[in-house]
């Protein structure tokens, strides 16, 4: 897999895309903190959206709500923030495609938001099929969406210390 994602980070690095994205981010003013901006808080929207569905499955928040009907109300929000998501990174990406392919903490968050998808939208499925405030099952895999959430967001911050937590070979 390391070598995949070498030969990959290699093919970006001389791509023409990633002259595109250098010349955006370096010579369009502003541009870096806007993008950030815009990925933290299409995030924030997207966690906030999950967590509140996810903590009200497991009984700590929003109680005089129904599922189904936070469900309707909080999806959209999430399917919305998640599609920005990618968008917003993809400018750093294409730029310094080997400071994040080749970064085991990018590894661990792409892992660890894939994981917290999945849950998700295991609950959100769940939810609308069973109708119900929540089984065994839903609440569970509710627990593991919340880890995963909170992975997300650790790995995510620690992106740019990977080098303290996994010296450079």
């Amino acid at each position: 897999m390391g070598e995949s994602l070498r030969a990959l980070a290699d093919w970006l690095a001389t791509g023409p895309a990633n002259g595109l994205a250098t010349d955006a981010l370096g010579g369009i003013p502003g541009l870096p903190p806007v993008l950030q901006t815009v990925h933290l808080l299409s995030a924030a929207v997207l966690m906030g959206s999950a967590v509140l569905l996810l903590m009200r499955v497991q009984g700590l928040a929003l109680r005089d709500h129904s599922l189904l009907s936070l469900r309707r109300q909080l999806m959209p929000w999430a399917i919305g923030a998640l599609s920005v998501q990618p968008l917003s990174m993809l400018p750093f990406l294409l730029a310094r495609p080997h400071r994040y392919l080749l970064n085991p903490v990018f590894g661990i968050k792409m892992g660890m938001l894939l994981v917290a998808i999945i849950a998700t939208v295991m609950v959100a499925r769940r939810i609308r099929l069973t109708r119900s405030e929540g089984d065994i099952l839903t609440r569970l895999v509710a627990v593991v969406a919340l880890a995963a959430w909170l992975a997300v967001v650790l790995a995510g911050r620690w992106i740019a210390y990977s080098d303290y937590l996994f010296w450079p070979a």
